[in-house]
């Protein structure tokens, strides 16, 4: 049946070009935006996570301008360390050469205090952006990603850039909890004559044995023949040792007793005897180690100990950042203030450079390692006319300071005289590696942040590869619809005239 009121082909092919329009409006919506999904209503889930995605990506690449201003901070960090590393090395060599005698210290001095001032201009400039990383001993963190988890919460993970302090500070003493169990003088007194540094040996016949005495020093052995009687024996020995032209020891007697002593500031020597057969020889005492041997015996052994007082630190006990360490010379502080990581190797070392960098006449000092702990040894000579053969020592420690520099006691150094050069020599050392120690950790930093920017870098590239897969066009898939489309609507565009031609044969009807 035929109607003028109702064209069902025409109904079909119009809703058949609705629906090739629909979806040629679709493609060319891909085509002209890139993406397949481009808002919420074209795929809610899909646009939901990738607009996440997006957000994340944009937040990354904030993340990489960070790390880049974190990397060049630390950059600048690392160049002045390494650049205060030479000048210290040029320093050393200078303090090298003022060791001799026939040199004029007084322009040595001039040159190292030129390289001074040019360390301190290198560490005050040594900015970036405002941030110094080689003044004070405060961390610096850098935003270097954001984790999400699974529930969509996020957080963000920095790293730590510690701060090496290149600065000459002497810090502040601290007042918080005591210390003083972790610090311990040997004697209360520094005494010049190394009265507390000899061994003193008896003698004795035994059965009218005349068997010579054999004593050997350092090396250096020396033998006599029974003369008379015991005490004429060892005067005989007393001569010989003497006669060695061993520097810093003597020897004396008593009757029958010998007396060995060390005047050295900080070297032990070894002892041992023999009385080669029955005739017998005791220590009476080995004021080094404070120890009484007691029997007597044919040969024996003993240390000569040096004549320096020794500072003990303690083997046990941790140090954290501003703990305050004192040795007390003749009246005069002489503090250390620890940094952020430092042990008591630092703290000893730190000690013998404030002591060197005092007014104390006649004191020297040495940093050693004996059975697993660090020592400061104090010696003195006797040659200030004001405190004469002894001066008094004293230790203390208190928490809860300010941390000394990592160059403290580059200010003190004077190689004007062989006694401070001498001193120099030993505390350049320790700032070189302080210098070194620093220029190390922040290139270790500087590391570990590019090899971060690098991973970010790369994490960018996978998402946006990833949202890329979820809303980005297929392109040569959205051409070839396009033209397929395109001949559709055109056979629709006909059809659909075709259809609404099919009244128009009716009118056939009535003529």
């Amino acid at each position: 049946m035929s109607s003028i009121l109702t064209n069902n082909s025409a109904m079909v092919a119009l809703e058949t070009l609705r629906g090739i329009n629909k979806n040629l409006s679709m493609v060319q919506n891909e085509i002209s935006t890139g993406k397949k999904v481009a808002n919420a209503k074209d795929n809610a889930a899909i646009w939901a996570i990738s607009t996440v995605m997006s957000t994340d990506v944009e937040s990354f690449k904030q993340i990489t301008d960070s790390l880049n201003l974190g990397s060049s901070t630390v950059g600048v960090a690392r160049s002045a360390s390494e650049s205060v590393t030479g000048l210290l090395q040029d320093m050393k060599e200078l303090i090298v050469s003022a060791q001799e005698d026939n040199v004029d210290r007084t322009k040595i001095q001039n040159d190292v205090e030129k390289i001074r001032t040019t360390i301190g201009n290198i560490v005050d400039a040594a900015q970036f952006n405002g941030q110094n990383l080689v003044k004070g001993t405060d961390d610096v963190n850098i935003l270097a990603s954001l984790n999400r988890d699974s529930s969509g919460n996020v957080t963000a993970t920095d790293l730590t850039v510690s701060r090496q302090d290149l600065t000459t500070t002497s810090g502040v003493y601290g007042s918080g909890d005591s210390l003083a169990g972790n610090i311990t003088a040997s004697a209360g007194t520094i005494d010049s004559t190394g009265a507390a540094n000899q061994v003193e040996l008896t003698f004795a016949q035994v059965g009218g044995a005349t068997d010579a005495l054999t004593v050997t020093v350092n090396g250096s052995e020396v033998s006599t023949a029974w003369d008379t009687d015991a005490a004429t024996t060892v005067g005989n020995m007393v001569a010989a040792i003497n006669q060695l032209g061993l520097t810093g020891i003597t020897a004396d007697n008593t009757g029958a007793q010998l007396e060995i002593l060390n005047t050295n500031s900080f070297d032990s020597f070894d002892v041992s005897w023999d009385t080669n057969g029955n005739n017998t020889i005791a220590v009476v005492n080995n004021f080094d180690t404070d120890e009484n041997a007691g029997a007597a015996a044919g040969a024996g052994s003993a240390t000569l100990g040096y004549r320096a007082e020794e500072v003990a630190l303690s083997t046990s006990a941790t140090v954290n950042e501003g703990d305050s360490y004192r040795i007390t010379v003749n009246g005069n502080n002489y503090n250390y203030i620890a940094g952020k990581n430092e042990t008591m190797e630092d703290v000893a070392r730190g000690l013998k450079t404030a002591i060197d960098g005092g007014e104390e006449t006649g004191v020297t000092t040495s940093v050693v390692q004996e059975d697993s702990q660090w020592k400061v040894l104090v010696d003195y000579d006797g040659t200030d006319t004001d405190a004469g053969a002894t001066m008094t020592l004293t230790d203390n420690g208190q928490a809860g300071g300010t941390a000394s520099g990592g160059l403290f006691g580059l200010d003190n150094i004077d190689v004007s005289t062989s006694t401070g050069a001498e001193a120099a020599l030993g505390n350049v050392e320790t700032l070189i590696s302080n210098s070194i120690d620093a220029a190390a950790a922040f290139g270790s930093s500087q590391k570990q942040i590019e090899t971060q920017g690098e991973f970010v870098q790369t994490l960018i590239d996978s998402l946006t590869s990833g949202i890329g897969a979820m809303v980005d066009a297929d392109m040569e898939a959205a051409s070839a619809k396009l033209q397929a489309l395109q001949v559709q609507q055109q056979l629709g565009v006909q059809a659909l005239s075709i259809a609404n031609s099919s009244p128009q044969t009716l009118l056939g009807l009535f003529r």
